[in-house]
């Protein structure tokens, strides 16, 4: 437990610092460390609700949150999110989501360049960002995430709005379709043996606020956030390598 608790403080403090929960992070830790797979996205959405939760409320009182713009994609990823999240699926499928989706975030964080404050931003298109965030509301139930780490780069390719606009945006994304999902995931556990064990894992929830709070105010200083995201990037890959290893030793047995 020393070492979730570390290593889960860590995290949200170097997520919170690029404007993410780090819910595919806190997934695989528990993964990693023995937990019953069927827990891991309830812990793991409640932590990420309590880490964005703070940055939503940073850049909505700095007017970063157009809450018209951002409406087409909170429509439809809400019912979705909650959707994927009553889905039930097996140990070996989740943990190979789970190892796609941190090496897609890993990469893209490693790969990412710094916004350009520059660039122009096109027109919005209502029902093109209801169909994205349907299909990213669903991901996101189903593998227990947040699915902001997907919606920004989408986002900056579409040159939706400024670099700070998108992240408060996804910062609000993970948080509704983390309580959503959070809701599918708890009407799966109906067996109260099960629910029971998530006590154990209450001490997650303090070294997650601590951490998030002081990635958000480290965020929000002049350090660099290239360096951080490149730090954080190496983590996660690191952890969804080893994810797709035991993916692999499922699979194939």
């Amino acid at each position: 437990m020393v070492f979730l608790l570390f290593a889960f403080f860590l995290t949200a403090l170097l997520y919170a610092t690029v404007g993410f929960g780090g819910g595919s992070t806190y997934n695989a830790l528990l993964v990693l460390s023995g937990t019953d797979y069927r827990l891991l996205p309830a812990i793991a959405l409640l932590c990420n609700i309590i880490v964005v939760a703070g940055g939503v409320w940073q850049f909505g009182r700095r007017g970063h949150l157009h809450l018209k713009k951002i409406a087409p994609f909170l429509v439809t990823s809400i019912p979705l999110a909650w959707m994927g999240g009553r889905l039930p699926v097996s140990e070996m499928v989740f943990i190979g989501l789970l190892g796609l989706s941190l090496s897609a975030a890993g990469l893209r964080m490693l790969l990412q360049k710094k916004p350009d404050g520059t660039a122009s931003i096109k027109p919005s298109n209502p029902w093109l960002n209801a169909a994205i965030g349907g299909a990213l509301g669903f991901l996101s139930g189903l593998a227990g995430i947040g699915g902001g780490i997907f919606l920004a780069p989408i986002l900056h390719l579409m040159r939706w709005d400024t670099a700070r606009a998108i992240a408060g945006t996804c910062s609000l994304f993970i948080l509704v379709n983390s309580i959503s999902g959070l809701f599918g995931q708890a009407m799966k556990l109906d067996n109260l043996q099960i629910l029971g064990q998530l006590t154990d894992y209450w001490m997650l929830i303090p070294a997650v606020l601590i951490g998030g709070q002081i990635g958000s105010r480290l965020g929000a200083q002049a350090l660099s956030e290239t360096l951080l995201r490149r730090l954080t990037s190496v983590l996660v890959l690191y952890v969804a390598v080893r994810l797709l290893i035991r993916w692999a030793a499922l699979a194939g047995a």
